[in-house]
């Protein structure tokens, strides 16, 4: 793990970067590549947060525009560059991000974390359509590795997919056992379960009982007192 504070975190500041570090772009010509090699199935991608990206880098001085291009009546480009301390910046960020391992916060590990909040019957259902969106993923890779076949892709440039394929096979694979686990009771999950949502249905029913019951009193109270400011 690593606690290396950097100016940027973002990564579409680093696509931004390497971009620059192999030609000078201009900001469309730098989305349209990243789009044209795939980029954006791993790196969120639009114009507007291009934009500002690009914006901080130039505060950051991390890349310089190197001319403005203007051709006819279409609007100027901005062509930019990657500056020596960006290029610093850039490979020890590559360092760093290739050598330390990071916490990362997925989605589907945050609802594992509060998945007592629904009943096992139900999860047991959400788990099936997971496992069945995660097989058609799966296809979904096996033809992409046909087409990258056939058009004799060097590996190099298909990394990140064979990464992400390994992340949702494991997946797959947890998602899986789970479900198993919890249809067979394993190790006393389901009925642990159950038990402790009787006990915070218990506690809930309870609360509002007593909440039900101060509210009861306060209201005999307010017409008490308002009984006695008429006689008064």
């Amino acid at each position: 793990m690593t606690d290396t504070k950097r100016p940027f975190s973002n990564p579409l500041a680093l696509a931004i970067l390497v971009h620059l570090f192999e030609r000078p772009m201009h900001p469309y010509e730098m989305a349209s590549t990243m789009r044209e090699r795939g980029k954006e199935k791993s790196i969120r991608l639009n114009y507007g947060s291009l934009y500002t990206v690009i914006e901080q880098l130039l505060k950051a001085n991390f890349i310089a525009v190197r001319e403005v291009l203007k051709e006819g009546k279409r609007p100027e480009k901005t062509v930019y560059e990657i500056t020596p301390s960006g290029e610093t910046e850039l490979i020890d960020w590559m360092r760093e991000l290739v050598s330390s391992p990071v916490k990362e916060y997925p989605m589907f590990e945050a609802a594992i974390s509060l998945l007592p909040v629904l009943p096992p019957e139900e999860v047991i259902d959400l788990l099936e359509i997971r496992i069945g969106l995660l097989e058609r993923t799966i296809k979904e890779f096996d033809e992409e590795e046909r087409v990258c076949r056939e058009m004799n892709l060097p590996r190099l440039f298909s990394l990140e997919r064979e990464y992400y394929k390994a992340l949702t096979l494991a997946e797959f694979k947890f998602s899986k056992d789970l479900l198993s686990d919890i249809k067979r009771d394993s190790g006393g999950i389901r009925s642990g379960w159950t038990e402790m949502r009787k006990q915070i249905s218990s506690i809930k029913a309870s609360a509002r009982r007593k909440d039900t019951a101060i509210n009861a009193i306060r209201k005999d109270q307010k017409k008490k007192e308002n009984h006695g400011r008429k006689n008064s």
